[in-house]
Order: C-alpha cells, then structure tokens, then sequence
C-alpha cells in the first residue's frame, strides 16, 4: 500500500476537526492553567509561527482573562532582557518543542526565578519539556511537513482557551458566559471548509496576477497583525520572493513609499474602528501598485 504524500493543504483540510477535538479536550488539557492565583501578567515565549499566532491571541488573551500580555523573541530576551518580577506567569510556545532560542529564554527563568512556567508543545517528548513543571499538548499530533499551517491555528485556539481557563478561575465569567464563548468558536471553525473553497476560487480567479507577482505585502490591524506576519513567514518560506507583513499604522509611516507596479497588496480586514482607515488606504495605493486586494 502507497503512503498518502502529506502537504500542507492536507494539513489545511484537517484544521476543521483538529479545532474541534481542541475544544472537546480543553478541560482536560488546559486545566493547569485554573492552578494560577488570580495572576495580572503574564510573558509569551515565541518565535516565527508560535510568536504569529501568539500575537494573534493577545488582543482576546486581554480582554478575556484580565491579563497584561507581553510577547518577546526568546534569543533577544534570553540575551539582552531583564526578567520582570512582576510577571505572573511564562508560556513558552514551541510546536517542535526544539527551538532552541526559546529552550535558552525559558533556562533563563527557570533557573532565576520561581515564576510558574508553561510549555506549549506538540511532542511531549521533546527538549523544551525538561525545563517547565507544566507541558500542554497542542493537542494536533506532530505536524511532518516544515512549513506549519494547522499547529498556527491550533496555537491560537490554545491560547484562546487558556484564557478563558483562567478568567473562569478569576470569575470574570461565569459559566453561562464561557458556554456562550465556546459556542462561538465553534462555529467559527465549521466555516473553514468554506473558507478553503472560497480561497482556492480567490487564486483560481486571480492567478495571473498572483503568479507574476514580484513583491507582495499584507497589511493588518489589531489582531489580523499576527496574520499579516504569518503571511510573510509563508510566503517566504514557501512562494520565495520578497513578501512583507506590517501593521496599517507602521506601514503608512513609510513603508508605502517603496511601492511600484510589481507590488502585490494583500489587506487583512475585521470589524473594528480601523477599517474605514484601510479602505482609505487600499483606495491611495491602488494607482501605485499592481493589484490591491482585501
């Protein structure tokens, strides 16, 4: 019998119900994080894709849980940082569990602190699981093909979780709240094969311009930040051509000023106060760049 070639668009279509048997083991998972006392802050560990979806997750993290959340690069941490005491808490994110910049960052605390530490993994054996006292399982097996799409979205939904973990210990919801919540994530992860349809169509439908692309930048506000950044990993890692994320604010304090016709622009929407900025945006550029699309 022929093995079935795994790709990342194999990865893709089991996103659906990997989410799904996330949140159908979440209590189980994640209920090491209810042991925190009413913590106020707490540092994520993350680089390329984990540090992507973990900026993703900070905006509900926030609000959700009450929490002060800091992100940091774990090699610049590990080397130049001081620890903040004030911190409650450290996840460490690493879906191989062998990053070694974020082992390095999280030996660090470890050994100079007595900070409570988290490890955020898809193989519990690996090396990063030595140096925290609390392993959670992403929960998605270990995903063979480099380029990660599902661990991303698993990342997310994790920390998502985690946080409404600790805000139902904290009682900043109750549990008519946090079933209301977890509804809604629901049915937001049933969309995904509708939105695999509809992004194959996108490319179908506009892949002369796509493929002629030199130069492609995607562009996002509050959350989509993090998706912005994960297209940029993506793309370079996968299309390798010169691809960029920012943030709407940071790429209209000068970033704009080096686009031309080769230039691909991809704009991440959602339904905050920023919008009616992007759509400003998307309008400027238009004459300036090959294709803009949102």
């Amino acid at each position: 019998m022929s093995k079935i070639l795994e790709t990342m668009l194999t990865n893709i279509k089991e996103e659906e119900s990997v989410l799904k048997k996330i949140i159908a083991d979440y209590q189980e998972n994640l209920h090491v994080f209810a042991d925190l006392k009413k913590p106020q802050r707490m540092l994520i560990l993350a680089t390329g894709s984990s540090l992507n979806a973990s900026q993703s997750a900070k905006y509900f993290i926030e609000k959700y849980a009450e929490l002060f959340v800091s992100i940091e690069e774990p090699y610049n941490y590990s080397q130049y940082e001081t620890i903040d005491p004030s911190i409650d808490f450290v996840v460490a994110v690493s879906q191989s569990g062998k990053s070694a910049s974020t082992i390095n960052a999280l030996k660090k605390i470890t050994q100079e602190t007595t900070i409570p530490t988290f490890v955020l993994t898809s193989n519990l054996e690996s090396p990063i699981t030595k140096y925290s006292d609390n392993i959670v399982d992403l929960n998605i097996g270990v995903e063979k093909v480099g380029f990660v799409t599902k661990g991303m979205s698993a990342t997310i939904l994790n920390l998502m979780l985690a946080a409404l973990v600790i805000s139902k210990e904290k009682k900043v919801i109750d549990q008519e709240e946090m079933n209301q919540l977890l509804e809604r994530l629901q049915k937001n992860i049933e969309q995904i094969p509708q939105i695999i349809e509809k992004t194959e169509n996108f490319f179908e439908k506009n892949k002369k311009h796509l493929v002629e692309g030199l130069r492609f930048v995607s562009i996002g506000y509050g959350p989509t930040v993090g998706t912005a950044k994960e297209f940029e990993t993506k793309f370079t890692e996968t299309v390798r051509v010169p691809s960029q994320g920012f943030e709407l604010e940071a790429y209209m304090h000068g970033p704009y000023l080096e686009a031309d016709h080769s230039h691909i622009m991809i704009m991440i929407e959602n339904e905050a106060l920023e919008r009616k900025r992007m759509n400003k945006l998307s309008a400027y550029m238009q004459p300036s760049v090959k294709e803009v699309y949102k």
